[in-house]
């Protein structure tokens, strides 16, 4: 029969698990990327994670060191910020924005003909030049983006973590390339796998990380 546990105890758990079943696996990720492989697939049970979540050299540690300087995270939607723990960016100082719901991002959507992801992208791009960004959803935030690197932009970090069939994986592929030419750290889900909450789940990993809070009671969780 299932047990009652405190939320606490259930996330200490299910990372004990998630470890264990990554070693019987061989598929133990670099220590330094370990906590974004654990968040992600605490996330989704998905251990194909383990495998096709890639990293440029030192992501993780460069986006810490910005995130403890207070960088904004810009998602590209609304269902990723909110997934963005609220606790891990007060400590931080940071702030999660989206401005996909403004209408000027629409009337400028429309009046490039494109879409509205991309367009947030390049208004978001001229607000936090040197923000993290998040994408979930949208192949085309992530053509934006590498267009905007190719072009200057030096983001903090970009996950590029969209889901589905048109667009995504060479979207992901071509940013990633970009951000290696570039020296723009990047973490990217290779395929077609992703989504909002892998993104949300791995600026968690990060703010936790950043701000000390990897074990749940960091976070006022018993």
């Amino acid at each position: 029969m299932p047990e009652f546990r405190l939320p606490g105890e259930i996330e200490r758990r299910s990372m004990e698990i998630i470890s264990r079943e990554l070693k019987d696996r061989n598929l133990m990720p670099a220590p330094e990327n370990l906590a974004v492989v654990l968040r992600v697939i605490h996330a989704t049970a998905d251990f194909d994670y383990a495998s096709s979540l890639c990293f440029t050299d030192e992501a993780v540690e460069k986006a810490v060191h910005s995130l403890l300087n207070g960088v904004p995270i810009v998602t590209d939607t609304n269902m990723a910020g909110a997934g963005i723990s609220r606790v891990g960016l007060k400590r931080l100082g940071c702030e999660a924005v989206c401005y996909m719901a403004e209408e000027s991002i629409a009337a400028l959507a429309k009046n490039m003909g494109t879409t509205r992801a991309y367009a947030a992208m390049k208004v978001a791009s001229e607000r936090f030049p040197g923000a993290v960004y998040a994408v979930g959803n949208a192949p085309t935030a992530l053509i934006s983006l590498t267009e905007l690197i190719e072009n200057g932009l030096r983001p903090a970090l970009v996950i590029g973590v969209p889901v589905g069939f048109v667009n995504v994986v060479e979207s992901k592929e071509t940013l990633f390339s970009a951000c290696e030419r570039a020296d723009v750290p990047a973490i990217i889900a290779r395929g077609r796998k992703g989504g909002s909450s892998v993104a949300a789940a791995i600026c968690n990993a990060l703010l936790y990380t950043a701000a000390g809070m990897l074990d749940p009671s960091d976070r006022g969780w018993n």
